[in-house]
């Protein structure tokens, strides 16, 4: 009976030491790899050290590709009417002067014709005007006579003048008209060189004078803005680099720099916009409206750095491969979990602890 009971209390013993075997944290171990020098040598594995490295200090901001408020258009008509004809399409150049559209209205007939009627009584009201007003000097005449005369004449010269500006802010000749040549038609024109953008010049449609004919930008003068926040204005300066890529080709970065800096904040974000010159040849590539993610270059700092191809990342964690024992036939490695600071051009800030150092061996090429 003792027999039994003593080799039952061995098994339980033995599992128990198994269990505990199993149990024991695995970290130490996993984190551990062990390489032959065959294994470093095909692979072609590569040891370097943290050195330091340059990195310029940010800011990161958003914007878009935009021109100058002088170089945008919204064409609209004084007055409203029917589009009679018109050939613009999106993407055509045109120039400043160039007939975009001509629309139809009879207004336009009324407001020559009163025109006409003002510049043809202007001149009798004047002639009676001046009459009155030598009658009135030698007593022949009384006050109230020459007052009247100058009060009609007066008003004459005011309609004329007022008539003479609405025909010219609608692009029709005062010089031009008479009784034979009255016409429903006014041409629209463009008042920049630059691009159609937009366009609602469908024939036979009515255009109100609010409604826009025609957009055109000049794009000729591209620039880069930006919004940057109220708490970052005061590290701002002209001509500091900002590095941009377009949402359409995130892999090629931009270059461009501060041309002027906003002198007002927003209040809706409370951010004020920024400008960066563009190269010429950049200005062809690009259109306006191109959203833009950017970096302002504002200082930099020196600091210990790997390549970033160095680190490892799992769970948004990063890792670096640490040379640990180095024999001549074998290489110990320990994946370390990292802390890591500026990230760009290639090269990522590490974070000394007590296994990173500047004399630290980090595997930086056969990591997979």
């Amino acid at each position: 009976m003792n027999k039994i009971r003593y080799t039952f209390l061995a098994i339980i013993a033995l599992l128990s030491c198994k269990e505990k075997n199993i149990n024991e944290p695995q970290d130490e171990v996993s984190n551990k790899i062990i390489l032959s020098k065959e294994q470093f040598e095909t692979s072609k594995m590569e040891i370097i050290s943290p050195k330091e490295h340059v990195f310029d200090a940010v800011l990161q901001v958003s914007g878009k590709i935009d021109v100058p408020a002088k170089d945008k258009a919204k064409i609209t008509a004084v007055l409203g009417g029917y589009i009679k004809t018109s050939n613009i399409i999106i993407g055509q150049k045109v120039s400043k002067g160039q007939a975009i559209a001509i629309i139809e209205n009879t207004e336009f007939i009324d407001i020559q014709r009163d025109y006409l009627e003002v510049s043809e009584q202007l001149t009798y009201l004047k002639s009676e005007y001046l009459r009155q007003k030598a009658l009135f000097e030698e007593n022949i005449t009384s006050q109230k006579n020459y007052l009247k005369a100058e009060s009609d004449y007066l008003q004459a010269v005011s309609s004329y003048n007022s008539l003479r500006e609405k025909l010219q802010l609608i692009n029709i000749n005062p010089n031009a008209i008479s009784r034979s040549k009255l016409s429903s038609q006014v041409t629209i024109y463009s008042p920049i060189n630059g691009v159609v953008v937009t366009t609602n010049a469908n024939i036979g449609a009515y255009i109100a004078p609010e409604n826009t004919i025609v957009e055109v930008v000049n794009d000729a003068n591209l620039m880069l803005c930006v919004s940057v926040f109220e708490k970052d204005i005061l590290k701002l300066s002209e001509n500091q680099e900002i590095q941009f890529t377009i949402s359409e080709n995130l892999g090629t970065v931009y270059k461009s720099k501060i041309k002027t800096i906003g002198r007002a904040i927003n209040e809706m974000d409370r951010s004020i916009p920024v400008f960066g010159d563009l190269d010429e040849e950049l200005k062809k590539k690009l259109v306006v409206g191109m959203f833009t993610d950017a970096k302002i270059v504002i200082g930099n700092k020196k600091a210990l750095a790997l390549p970033t191809s160095c680190f490892s990342e799992e769970a948004d964690k990063k890792f670096l491969y640490l040379v640990t024992r180095k024999k001549a036939t074998e290489y110990e490695l320990k994946k370390i979990a990292v802390k890591t600071g500026i990230e760009n051009d290639g090269f990522t800030e590490v974070l000394t602890n007590s296994f990173i150092n500047q004399n630290s061996e980090i595997l930086s090429k056969g990591l997979f």
